[in-house]
């Protein structure tokens, strides 16, 4: 049973280029090899096919991926101050606002990673108070969906110092109360996502959510 909110054919096409994946990078036998970018050409065709991108970067992208195949990280840090939640605005989808974040860093953990986005984004030096949420992000419906699989930690941050800048990437660092949550870049970070944030900050003692 498909209980994710991505499609069905997204699932296969991902699982086939995961399967391609894992065997070419533990496979010595070279037809075995050549089977294993069929399977790998295949996933590329029908994510192409079905999500209306061209084959020929998709079938780059996919090649790009090496070793055993693992879900991405992506870290977003809430820092909730005074009953408001700080947001930046993103300048690569039409202006709408999230939470601070991005991938996970190489040599960092994701705690790490959070922090360095947050002072990437806002300005503000911030310490992690909590893990509040890891959520797989195939289970709800951020748009558009991605040709990997992908889970997304939330933590709950401080201020520590700094102020607010603008980045390359997203500009006015901003407070919202919970009533005045602006447009949200869905693909990012989703408004129930966003509430939970808020009750984590009113009860620190709620456990940590997981998928």
């Amino acid at each position: 049973m498909n209980d994710r909110s991505e499609p069905q054919w997204l699932l296969w096409a991902r699982e086939l280029q995961a399967v391609a994946q894992i065997g070419l990078h533990f496979t010595r036998d070279p037809y075995d090899r050549g089977r294993y970018e069929q399977i790998r050409s295949l996933a590329a065709r029908m994510m192409a096919a079905q999500s209306g991108h061209d084959f020929a970067p998709i079938r780059e992208l996919f090649a790009e991926q090496t070793g055993y195949a693992t879900p991405k990280v992506d870290v977003r840090g809430a820092v909730v101050q005074d009953g408001k939640i700080l947001l930046v605005r993103e300048l690569s989808d039409g202006g709408k606002w999230t939470l601070p974040g991005g991938w996970a860093e190489i040599n960092q953990s994701p705690a790490e990673s959070a922090v360095r986005e947050v002072r990437e984004e806002t300005g503000f030096e911030v310490k992690i108070t909590k893990l509040a949420a890891v959520y797989d992000r195939g289970k709800y419906p951020h748009r558009p969906v991605y040709p990997f699989h992908i889970y997304k930690f939330f933590f709950l941050c401080e201020i520590t110092g700094g102020s607010p800048a603008a980045s390359l990437e997203t500009e006015m660092p901003t407070f919202f109360a919970e009533d005045e949550i602006p447009a949200l870049s869905e693909d990012r970070v989703l408004p129930f996502q966003i509430q939970r944030m808020f009750a984590h900050a009113r009860e620190p003692d709620l456990p940590c959510e997981c998928d």
